[in-house]
């Protein structure tokens, strides 16, 4: 049986690796949350890997956030997941594990593009300046792994790069100053059911976003452990026809909550007004994988969010 430590285990996508898990009996996942360590020091980081003794890493564990948390603590979203990124990839090397599959976001292509985007197109200019130090610190940590496969394992890589699209679904984080823009909008509607009041969308509501459901994003991780063997990054996403607007996603959340009254405070700024990315290339490697509808992924995001509201991450 495979040893799979799993950082980030009690976030977004660990939950969802949790949910699929008995799915792949021949794993030993191991999950690991911030309480076990402090992945951004290197010898804590040494001490899990000589305590698990993994086979395969899945890196998932990040200082992460939504447009605000992200132009508000730029220095912190850079430095913490630069340390923590080069502490996981000098541990793969270091305690030879066979793989370890590592996590990077559509936010960190260049800002300055044409779209669709894909694979060979990730360094060809500065990413979006409400973003760039956490989209910097996962260049790095990409560039950081190639060096290593190109150097020490140039016959089939060790690292495995995926780049997902907005990722959504149970267990996410709702915190409304730092979440990601489908969780605060749930949440969000959420309070405005609860008070009566308005469910109020911070910016215009136009920008487009292609999103992909956490289970999703579980099964395609669990799938590239042995079935992905390039050196270059793949992007996990629906189709560039699944791109769709904050503000349809606003109302599909709106519908699950039975509220009719939707404000766009057009105050707030929209960030990066699209990331169009191509699954060309997973639809050619598996092209029979079925992607979760996006109104019934939101259907069942938001009924997890309301039958765990006391417990969740507000």
């Amino acid at each position: 049986m495979k040893k799979v430590l799993v950082t980030g285990g009690s976030g977004l996508v660990g939950y969802g690796i949790r949910s699929i898990q008995q799915d792949y009996p021949n794993y030993d996942f191991i999950f690991l949350s911030s309480k076990d360590a402090n992945l951004t020091d290197y010898t804590e980081t040494c001490k899990i890997f000589e305590l698990h003794k993994p086979n395969y890493v899945i890196h998932l564990a990040a200082n992460v956030g939504g447009l605000f948390k992200n132009m508000t603590f730029p220095v912190e979203m850079f430095e913490d997941n630069l340390m923590m990124n080069y502490n996981i990839v000098k541990c793969c090397d270091r305690y030879d594990v066979d793989r370890a599959v590592l996590f990077l976001s559509t936010c960190i292509f260049p800002d300055k593009t044409t779209y669709p985007i894909d694979e060979t197109m990730l360094h060809n200019g500065p990413p979006h300046f409400s973003n760039a130090g956490y989209a910097y610190a996962k260049r790095i940590m990409e560039t950081h792994s190639s060096v290593y496969n190109k150097s020490y394992h140039n016959q089939s890589p060790k690292f495995v790069n995926l780049i997902p699209t907005n990722i959504y679904g149970p267990n996410d984080n709702y915190n409304l100053a730092n979440a990601h823009v489908m969780p605060a909008l749930i949440h969000k509607c959420y309070l405005a059911k609860q008070n009566n009041t308005p469910f109020t969308v911070a910016g215009t509501g136009k920008p487009l976003r292609q999103f992909i459901y956490s289970l999703d994003v579980a099964k395609l991780i669990v799938w590239s452990l042995e079935n992905y063997h390039d050196f270059e990054p793949l992007i996990v996403s629906p189709g560039e026809e699944d791109e769709i607007s904050i503000g349809d996603i606003a109302q599909y959340i709106a519908h699950e909550f039975d509220m009719n009254q939707i404000e766009f405070d057009t105050s707030k700024p929209d960030g990066q007004y699209k990331k169009t990315a191509s699954n060309k290339k997973l639809r050619s490697l598996y092209p029979e994988f079925c992607f979760t509808n996006i109104q019934d992924g939101i259907r069942d995001s938001v009924k997890w969010f309301i039958e765990n509201h006391d417990h969740a991450r507000l």
